[in-house]
């Protein structure tokens, strides 16, 4: 069978509150995300694995909150004064530790965020005690900081998740499709990214519907 046309068509991310699944594993982050005028020192750290919901969840807090949403990695070259006005959020900061550039702007934006009476979020994919931060000013206000975590899915999660990024995809698997993969893939966020793009890639390489069969050839090929 010839392969079909791949188009480089961008995903489209659905990242409003209403596309956001709850389950026990998100629940507690979710409640903090939307009881936002009520955090400890006007102040959350958001930490969890790779494909979780961090991001979707910042940006259902920006839109609750007016924030503005920037990646640690960019503070260096920020106007750290005018982020400051206004709630923020900074995303990934546990991939700015070791670089005092970075974590000094970190520092220094926390320190006027909250001096102007405004709210940040910070997320990371682990505790920050364990992101190995060189200034001990930042380590010891992020310790301090109020910490909620997206855990491992649970099976009705990631069902969810799986949907949605079919979704995002504007993929239709059949209705078998998903109730075949949960049990058999590895429960994890970052694997469920992993398998819909494998299922996107084999049906467009194939013309093939995504159905349970080529649900099951894609696993035995990761699986190898």
């Amino acid at each position: 069978m010839a392969r079909q046309l791949r188009l480089d068509l961008p995903a489209r991310q659905a990242l409003g509150r209403e596309d956001f699944f709850v389950s026990p594993a998100n629940a507690a982050a979710v409640a903090m995300i939307e009881s936002w005028q009520s955090w400890p020192a006007r102040k959350l750290l958001l930490s969890g694995a790779s494909g979780a919901g961090k991001t979707h969840l910042v940006h259902v807090w920006a839109g609750l909150a007016g924030a503005e949403i920037i990646a640690a990695a960019d503070l260096p070259n920020a106007d750290i004064p005018a982020l400051a006005g206004h709630n923020i959020a900074v995303e990934d900061a546990h991939r700015i530790a070791g670089d005092r550039t970075a974590e000094e702007a970190l520092f220094h934006l926390h320190n006027l965020t909250l001096a102007e009476g405004h709210s940040l979020l910070v997320t990371a994919d682990r505790p920050p005690n364990l992101w190995e931060l060189v200034l001990p000013d930042l380590a010891s206000r992020m310790q301090g900081t109020a910490l909620v975590a997206l855990e491992a899915p649970d099976d009705d999660l990631l069902a969810a998740v799986l949907m949605k990024l079919f979704d995002d995809r504007q993929l239709s698997p059949a209705p078998d499709t998903i109730p075949y993969l949960v049990p058999r893939m590895a429960r994890s966020f970052e694997a469920a990214h992993q398998v819909v793009t494998a299922l996107d890639d084999a049906a467009l390489e194939t013309g093939r519907a995504i159905n349970r069969t080529l649900a099951r050839q894609v696993l035995d090929k990761l699986a190898k």
